[in-house]
């Protein structure tokens, strides 16, 4: 009898789901080409590459919604069979809330693991094809310039040098607290730090100021510095168009090529916490699955004598105050006032004591 149980509730709520999964990407879709079109025909950007643009967009789409479509698919499928008062017929069976949450809670596991995959294997992906149309194709000779101020940038060039920028200035082609590394067999062989970068056209050189220059022998250990104050030009070895051409955003890498470039410039003594942030955030935001789902089923099962209107607005609260936690944690842990780990989790960890709460609440 439970086995059936199982597979009636699971088959209510992944139909549910798939139907919400469709009715998100389709209105993702729609925003987004509406927002865009203007730009696409402004540079006159070809079908093929629009059609291109949108699959490598999909899988973002498709991350961005899976939560919403899962809180959704919680709270009316549960709310029907509360609806239909088969959920009394249960609790008269000795049938608690917890035994009717395990195939539910289980499907959140799942789907966690599901969203962890896609996000690093995917989503990074295919951000990473979309912003290259993006620069290549949308943003050139458009009336929409690229965004003036980029942030926390890192890139590489020729395969042994490591730039990071905290931010960037495209329109003055100024930035600021630069950090490059020239790294040898796997040894630092040159790290050049300066609190301000300024492109010189004339010269095509780079003015820095407030800069340090150290220089390691084959062993690792400085044998040369180099400290000044006053503008002075460099050649840096790369040039303004490299930055918002080659910088490559936390959105376009996936989990393991973060952990392999934070490795690499922690070993060199480069400040990482950010990057380290939007690591954490990438395990973390997969298993925004799983809590919606705790948080859902006890929003079903407190009102039982409600509609399926009172579930589905107290999901709206949950899935935006989960985002808004998100967000305040991100920002706390950019600043360093929590650690990258506790920064990235704060929104699961209050979010899954709520859930625990509304359960113990609604046990019978």
């Amino acid at each position: 009898m439970l086995k059936k149980l199982d597979l009636y509730i699971l088959s209510q709520f992944f139909i549910i789901l798939l139907l919400s999964i469709i009715g998100f990407l389709s209105i993702f879709l729609v925003v987004d080409l509406i927002e865009n079109l203007d730009r696409f025909m402004d540079n006159n950007v070809p079908k093929n590459i629009i059609l291109e643009y949108y699959v490598y967009s999909l899988p973002y789409f498709l991350s961005i919604g899976l939560p919403m479509s899962i809180l959704i698919s919680t709270v009316v499928s549960l709310g029907n069979i509360v609806k239909q008062n088969e959920w009394t017929a249960m609790k008269a069976s000795g049938i608690s809330i917890y035994r009717v949450a395990i195939p539910l809670v289980l499907s959140g596991l799942l789907l966690s693991g599901f969203s962890f995959l896609l996000d690093n294997k995917l989503v990074s992906h295919g951000n990473e094809k979309r912003f290259d149309i993006d620069r290549d194709y949308v943003k050139r000779k458009s009336r929409h310039k690229i965004k003036n101020t980029l942030k926390n940038l890192i890139f590489q060039k020729n395969l042994k040098t490591h730039i990071s920028l905290t931010k960037y200035s495209v329109q003055k082609e100024k930035g600021y607290d630069l950090t490059l590394v020239d790294l040898g067999h796997e040894l630092i062989t040159k790290r050049i730090d300066a609190k301000q970068i300024k492109w010189k056209n004339k010269e095509e050189k780079w003015s820095i100021n407030n800069y340090s220059i150290r220089f390691f022998d084959q062993e690792g250990r400085e044998k040369k510095v180099s400290i000044g104050k006053q503008d002075t030009l460099i050649d840096l070895g790369f040039f303004p168009k490299d930055i918002y051409q080659q910088a490559r955003k936390p959105d376009e890498l996936d989990f393991f090529a973060l952990t392999d470039i934070i490795k690499k410039l922690k070993r060199n003594g480069v400040e990482t916490i950010k990057w380290e942030v939007t690591r954490y955030l990438k395990i973390s935001f997969a298993f925004t699955n799983l809590i919606v789902v705790l948080c859902g089923i006890p929003l079903v099962i407190i009102r039982e004598k409600g509609e399926i209107s009172f579930g589905a607005g107290a999901s709206i609260f949950v899935i935006f105050g989960y985002y808004a936690f998100i967000k305040f944690g991100q920002s706390l842990g950019f600043k360093g006032i929590l650690s990258p780990i506790i920064s990235a989790w704060i929104g699961n960890i209050i979010f899954l004591l709520i859930g625990i709460g509304l359960f113990l609440k609604s046990r019978t």
